[in-house]
C-alpha cells in the first residue's frame, strides 16, 4: 500500500469472505488490508470487535476499479 494514500473500508464480514474477497481483488492488481480487532483484542489480552466483524479497506484511488468486483462478490456469496 502507497504512503499518504487514504484507506476505505470496502467490505465486512467473516475472516472466511474478507479473505476471498481480498484474493478477488489481488487477482485484479488490487491491493487491500484486512482489519481483525477481534483477533488484535485477543492477541492483547482484552476483546475488540466480534469474530465476524473483520473489515477490508482498499486504497480510495482503486475504488473506481473495484467496485463492480465487490458488487459481484456480494451478489455471489450472499
Amino acid at each position: 500500500m502507497k504512503e499518504n494514500s487514504n484507506l476505505i473500508r470496502v467490505y465486512s464480514g467473516t475472516e472466511l469472505t474478507v479473505n476471498l474477497l481480498k484474493d478477488e481483488l489481488a487477482i485484479f492488481g488490487i491491493s487491500s488490508m484486512i482489519q481483525n480487532d477481534f483477533n488484535s483484542g485477543v492477541s492483547a489480552g482484552f476483546s475488540g470487535g466480534g469474530p465476524s466483524s473483520v473489515d477490508l479497506f482498499i486504497l480510495e484511488l482503486d475504488l473506481g476499479k473495484a467496485e463492480s468486483i465487490i458488487s459481484e462478490f456480494i451478489a455471489t456469496n450472499s
